[in-house]
């Protein structure tokens, strides 16, 4: 994070600086050449600050820019008064004052993707920062070549009409906006879609949509993504046949919204739910993105949702214990649909040989109660695998770049598994190619897995195979207590003084392999394994169905009491 913002203020610091320079050293000196030259620089350095900031403002440096150029022009030419050169300095500093706004305004309106509809406006208002910086880039090489005046008039004339036909179709969408709604809104309505996914998150999140995408899509029902973020737009455009509509302001989430839908699906707990909560007729459900023991899978915030989608039994009893009252009516049980591709290993791991572990370590968190991050000592327990021989599968949290430290004790265990490679041949994998990998395929190659508190467990445990789990904390002797589903695996201590000890139980004896299983059921809930995903699927058709009261979730002494089909057969 910290790192980010260093690379911002550097982006922002090069474009004033040359943009500064540039009209300095043409304004006051006679070294016009250099002052283009600089110009352009200042133009590049700009489009660069662009992909760093998107919503940079660079009017004033485009201003001194296109100023410095002009008069470098004026004096390549004679020196004397050239009409074409004055007309272009007009229109180009009327081009210059008005895309910020045009790209703002742009900002505000509806975008789609998926749909039999083209929202052209948005597009062009996005790309006109770059088209004018690609014009005053082609009015410095003008200059510099010194062409004739008209050269740059006929170029800026090009682009003048596109801006106004952008600032006429956003000016009558606010001041006459069509009776019908907008081509979007219609489109969705014929569409008629029955319910949607709603989605605000932090860049890089898109994970969170993606593992639910295929089982919304097994509901059988036309639906739609809403997102409130522009970035997300391709990404989740391409993973999903549905309509993705991106709705950055309330007004463009009641044309959105259309008669047709009957519920409403959430992935976190993100601020802007509530923008969608407003709409009563709807039924709002929480999926979540994982089931975890971290503090916020027991957010009070779920109280606001009709339904809550939980794994198992466990997930209730987390909120509970938490102090978070929730009516047991709004909870259902429906299993974790993303494990059903988990390969199922039914016998202990013991003297594995050459194992294969799996290493997933979560980021640092939002808040410190929240960081149960184990990167800061994580060399110790990779190098410790690695004396056992063991090949090692590092996959580590989308967000670990976004901390600098931990991108750097993230880079250090990379070198070390490419050392150990380059010496064994032992074909660990780490970054891209776990990225290419999904993390089911991460879990069917592995062994065993070393994880901190985090959701990857409650999926892991789908295989029956044996997890360690790290305490980052300072609850020491109650850590299972805060943290129950490391009661059916292996604590790692914060001083990593019981690792040998862990990684023998972890990969030699495997002691508490049958404990798992109950553990299975409480926090995956009680479903066959030849069907396992229908579970969701079935209580998601019930969700449209407004006269459909859903059963009271089984307690955990019931699934204990009778056992799980997904027990392992004597």
């Amino acid at each position: 994070m910290r790192g980010d913002l260093v690379r911002k203020l550097l982006a922002r610091v090069l474009t004033t600086g040359l943009a500064v320079l540039a009209f300095l050293v043409v304004a006051l000196t006679g070294a016009t050449g250099w002052g283009l030259a600089i110009a352009v620089a200042a133009l590049a350095a700009a489009a660069v600050e662009r992909r760093i900031r998107p919503g940079a403002d660079g009017v004033a440096e485009s201003v001194l820019v296109a100023a410095g150029i002009l008069v470098g022009y004026a004096r390549r030419l004679d020196g004397g008064f050239h009409p074409a050169l004055a007309a272009t300095a007009l229109v180009l500093l009327g081009l210059v004052l008005l895309a910020a706004p045009l790209r703002a305004a742009g900002a505000l309106e509806i975008r789609a993707a998926n749909l039999p509809v083209r929202t052209w406006t948005p597009r062009v208002t996005e790309r006109l920062g770059d088209a004018l910086l690609v014009l005053l880039g082609l009015v410095a090489v003008a200059a510099a070549a010194t062409l004739p005046a008209w050269v740059p008039l006929v170029a800026v004339l090009l682009v003048a009409p596109g801006c106004a036909a952008v600032g006429l179709d956003l000016a009558r969408r606010r001041f006459r906006p069509p009776a019908g709604g907008g081509p979007v809104g219609r489109a969705l309505r014929r569409h008629q879609p029955e319910f949607l996914l709603y989605f605000s998150a932090p860049p890089g999140s898109e994970y969170q949509v993606t593992m639910w995408l295929p089982y919304l899509e097994r509901i059988g029902r036309p639906f739609l993504v809403l997102l409130r973020e522009p970035e997300f737009l391709p990404a989740i455009a391409a993973a999903t046949s549905a309509p993705v509509v991106f709705c950055p302001t309330l007004k463009t989430m009641d044309e959105a919204l259309v008669p047709s839908l009957r519920a409403a699906f959430y992935v976190n707990h993100g601020a802007k739910n509530s923008h969608c909560i407003r709409f009563s007729q709807l039924t709002h459900v929480q999926l979540h993105h994982g089931d975890s023991d971290k503090a916020p899978s027991a957010n009070p915030v779920s109280a606001i949702f009709d339904r809550i989608f939980v794994a198992g039994p466990a997930a209730i009893d987390r909120y509970a214990r938490a102090g978070v009252e929730i009516p047991a009516e709004k909870f259902v049980v429906v299993g974790r649909p993303q494990v059903e591709g988990i390969e199922v290993r039914r016998e202990p791991a013991r003297r594995l040989a050459a194992p294969t572990v799996l290493y997933t370590p979560t980021w640092t968190g939002h808040h410190a109660d929240a960081d149960y991050c184990s990167l800061p000592v994580a060399e110790t327990v990779i190098r410790r695998l690695l004396d056992r021989g063991a090949t090692v599968i590092l996959r580590a949290h989308p967000y670990t770049g976004q901390n600098p430290t931990s991108a750097r004790q993230l880079a250090r265990l990379t070198e070390l598994l490419a050392a150990d490679q380059a010496r064994t041949g032992r074909a660990h994998l780490w970054g891209a190619a776990t990225r290419e990998l999904t993390l089911t395929e991460c879990v069917n190659r592995s062994d065993a897995l070393v994880s901190d508190v985090s959701g990857v467990i409650s999926d892991y445990l789908y295989s029956g195979k044996p997890y360690a789990v790290t305490d980052m904390g300072v609850d020491g002797e109650h850590f299972v207590e805060q943290f129950p589903l490391a009661g059916s695996g292996y604590v790692l201590r914060r001083d990593m003084s019981n690792v040998d000890e862990v990684l023998a139980e972890l990969l030699d004896t495997d002691p508490k392999a049958a404990d798992r299983w109950a553990t299975r059921s409480r926090y995956l809930g009680d479903f066959p394994a030849d069907s396992y995903a229908e579970a969701f699927v079935d209580a998601a058709r019930r969700q449209l169905e407004p006269d459909w009261n859903p059963p009271a979730p089984r307690a955990a002494d019931a699934v204990a009491q009778h056992g799980s089909p997904l027990s392992p057969t004597p």
